[in-house]
C-alpha cells in the first residue's frame, strides 16, 4: 500500500510543480524601444507591481498547500477511488490558480480590480471546499487514517480547516467592496495553514 499511496503523492507533486511554475509567465518582460535608457527601464519595471503581487500570493498559497498536501498524505495507509477522486479536486484547484493569478496581475490597480480580487479569494473558497472534501474522504470514522495517527491531531486539523470556507468566503464578498481588504484577509488564513500540526511533537 505505501507504494499505491507514493505513486499518487508523486503525480500530485508533478501537477503542484506545473501549477506553480506557470505561475512565472504572467510577468513580461517590458516592450519597449532597444533606444531607452536604464531609467526609462527601471520605471517600465516598476508598472509590473500588479503581476509581482499576484506571482509572490499565489507562489506562496501554492507552497503552502503542496506542503499541507504533503503532511496529509503522511496519514494514508491506503488508497481508495473516494480518496482519489477528492485528491483530483484538489488538483484540478490548483491547476485552476494560475487564471486567478493572471487576472489579478493584469487587473489590480484598475476599475475592474475589486472583480478580479473577488474571482481571486474565490477560488480559495472553492479550494477550501476541495481540502475538505479531501480530509473527509480519509478521516471519516478513520476509514484510511494510519493507527498511529492521534485522534487529537485529527481534531485539530479538522477545526482548522472549517475555518476556510467561512473566511474565503467572507474575502470575496469583502473584495467586492475593497480589493486590498481583501487579499489582505485571504491572504492572512495563509498564515494558519502554515502553522497546522499534522504529526504530534513525537512524530508517529
Amino acid at each position: 500500500m505505501e507504494r499505491e499511496t507514493g505513486r499518487v503523492e508523486a503525480f500530485s507533486d508533478g501537477v503542484f510543480a506545473i501549477a506553480i511554475t506557470l505561475l512565472i509567465l504572467e510577468i513580461h518582460v517590458p516592450n519597449m524601444d532597444d533606444a531607452i535608457s536604464s531609467w526609462q527601464l527601471l520605471a517600465a519595471l516598476t508598472h509590473l507591481w500588479p503581476s509581482l503581487v499576484a506571482f509572490l500570493l499565489s507562489f506562496f498559497v501554492i507552497l503552502i498547500m503542496w506542503v499541507n498536501h504533503h503532511e496529509f498524505m503522511l496519514w494514508l495507509r491506503r488508497c481508495d477511488y473516494k480518496f482519489f477522486f477528492a485528491n483530483g479536486l484538489v488538483l484540478l484547484m490548483v491547476t485552476f490558480i494560475p487564471f486567478p493569478t493572471a487576472l489579478v496581475a493584469r487587473y489590480l490597480g484598475t476599475g475592474a480590480e475589486r472583480g478580479a480580487v473577488a474571482v481571486y479569494c474565490g477560488t480559495f473558497f472553492c479550494a477550501s471546499i476541495a481540502y475538505q472534501v479531501l480530509l473527509r474522504s480519509v478521516i471519516s470514522k478513520r476509514r484510511l487514517v494510519r493507527d498511529e495517527v492521534p485522534e487529537e491531531v485529527l481534531d485539530s486539523v479538522r477545526r482548522a480547516y472549517n475555518f476556510g470556507p467561512l473566511f474565503y468566503g467572507l474575502a470575496t464578498v469583502l473584495a467586492l467592496w475593497n480589493a486590498i481588504a481583501g487579499l489582505v484577509l485571504c491572504s492572512s488564513l495563509w498564515v494558519l495553514w502554515t502553522r497546522l500540526r499534522y504529526r504530534p511533537f513525537r512524530e508517529y
